[in-house]
């Protein structure tokens, strides 16, 4: 007799893959950590070979060899890059060709946020790292979701964002077209530098890469903890951004008015500013009276494992077992 895998749960970010291998009474039988799943930049396959190695690593950390064919079972991957329902469908493919598992589904991995902090798949999340997005779902399946690929798809905010648009004012406070901000100060003396027109030219001339604009994040959140107006204003778009998308997929799915889970995710929400995370509550309570707000802290390869375990049909005891190892 081998090991038997009941749910590879996958989560895949941008920056770093999690793998947890799950047997049949939710215990986690191993894990690995990979490389980032970014099929835009390298293709598909050479993406879903990053997720390879990650399994490979979970495999051989089994305490014993694996039981049979077939047992391994439901392959649960919630993946960054997978934005829109043809993406998930085209992803779902390709990873049921490699033959990991049984059965296949891929989702976003927002999705994968919002069931770890559930205890049931009901509730909404908003997620605000790099970028902004937001899901939702009931038990009867139904989903609630945007596009969440930029601009073109109606979406602002998220760190990169925030970073352009703080960038956008303290250049225009510098040059005398925008109103003053101390954003024209402080962004470039994060570098070392004394005038956007500085800044600006590090910036383009890549002294300084484009990447490491997401450090003016924190920037804008501390200028406008000190009361300048302009950061300020821009904390506040966000707020308003995270409850316009929260309310609109509560009301998608008939959880307007009754008691629901809002949770935030992200590193930009998980920071727990003030001025930004009790805004957001004080705006949801308008909006949606009887959401529940928190900020999830449970790592999302246990939500793919959960959302593994809801399509197994998986009973209660054997989801509270999993939980509770990521206690």
């Amino acid at each position: 007799m081998g090991v038997n895998v009941s749910v590879v749960a996958v989560d895949a970010g941008n920056s770093k893959t999690d793998v947890a291998l799950i047997g049949a009474d939710g215990t986690v039988l191993s894990t690995a950590r990979g490389g980032g799943f970014q099929p835009p930049y390298v293709g598909v396959e050479a993406a879903l070979d990053v997720l390879a190695g990650a399994l490979d690593e979970a495999f051989a950390a089994l305490p014993g060899p694996v039981g049979s064919v077939g047992s391994v079972g439901h392959v649960s991957a919630c993946l960054a890059n997978a934005d829109l329902p043809v993406e998930e469908a085209e992803l779902a493919e390709a990873l049921e060709a490699r033959g990991w598992g049984t059965s296949v589904q891929v989702r976003n991995d927002t999705f994968a946020i919002l069931r770890a902090g559930v205890d049931e798949p009901r509730g909404v999340a908003v997620v605000c790292g790099a970028g902004i997005n937001c899901v939702g779902m009931v038990p009867d399946g139904r989903t609630a979701r945007f596009p969440a690929i930029g601009r073109i798809s109606g979406d602002w905010g998220g760190g990169a964002g925030l970073a352009e648009e703080a960038l956008w004012f303290a250049a225009r406070a510098e040059d005398g077209r925008g109103e003053p901000t101390e954003l024209a100060r402080v962004l470039p003396g994060h570098f070392g530098l004394d005038s956007m027109y500085a800044l600006i030219e590090a910036l383009h001339r890549g002294t300084i890469p484009l990447t490491r604009r997401h450090e003016l994040t924190p920037v804008l959140f501390a200028t406008a903890v000190a009361g300048d107006p302009v950061a300020g204003a821009l904390v506040e778009r966000l707020a308003q951004e995270v409850v316009a998308m929260a309310s609109v997929a509560l009301t998608r799915l008939g959880l307007l008015e009754e008691e629901a889970p809002v949770l935030l995710g992200g590193s930009v929400l998980a920071a727990r500013h003030p001025q930004l995370n009790d805004r957001i509550a004080e705006l949801l309570a308008a909006r949606a009276p009887k959401a529940v707000v928190r900020v999830v802290s449970e790592p999302p390869v246990l939500g793919a494992a959960l959302l593994g375990l809801d399509v197994t049909g998986a009973a209660p005891e054997v989801h509270r077992r999993l939980r509770a190892q990521y206690a």
